[in-house]
């Protein structure tokens, strides 16, 4: 079937009325927003006739059906999506392996670099020297209130001041 070959004036003025019909009915039964709603949708297709936006339409959908039939009823095009499908499970097969080979090197080499160590607890701290003893922590300095006292005696206890 061809696009002249149809009325469209006709039809696309039909469904419109029917849809703004339909819009009146929802309006009454479920509110406003609703029937406003409806009849945004049934003046599409006069507006589509209109704009003469249809015969766009009516190409595209034709030319989604033809894709369609022809992918459907081809043997050849069935060769080729079998054909495409190897080649998306070959790229996922050798991406497994990859990373296996490169996860295998990892171990061969020796361990991890230094910035995929674990930290050890402890790392970042200063060595103690031997011949300080450590304050005990006071609960206050003797004359003062100051409440900033516990914290600059363990500054002091860390070496930091």
């Amino acid at each position: 079937m061809d696009f002249t070959q149809i009325a469209w004036f006709p039809l696309c003025a039909g469904l419109t009325a029917v849809g703004l019909v339909l819009s009146f009915l929802a309006f009454r039964r479920r509110g406003a927003a609703s029937g406003i709603r409806v009849a945004a949708w049934a003046l599409l297709p006069l507006a589509a006739y209109l704009t003469k936006a249809l015969q766009t339409l009516w190409n595209i959908g034709a030319a989604v059906v033809t894709f369609v039939t022809s992918l459907v009823f081809n043997p050849t095009v069935w060769a080729g999506v079998a054909v495409a499908g190897l080649s998306a499970v070959l790229f996922v097969v050798s991406g497994v392996m990859r990373g296996r080979k490169l996860s295998m090197g990892r171990k061969k080499t020796g361990g991890d670099t230094p910035a995929q160590q674990p930290v050890q607890p402890g790392a970042n701290k200063p060595a103690a020297t031997a011949g300080k003893p450590k304050p005990a922590v006071t609960a206050q300095k003797a004359g003062g209130d100051d409440d900033f006292s516990d914290i600059e005696e363990l500054l002091k206890r860390r070496g930091i001041s």
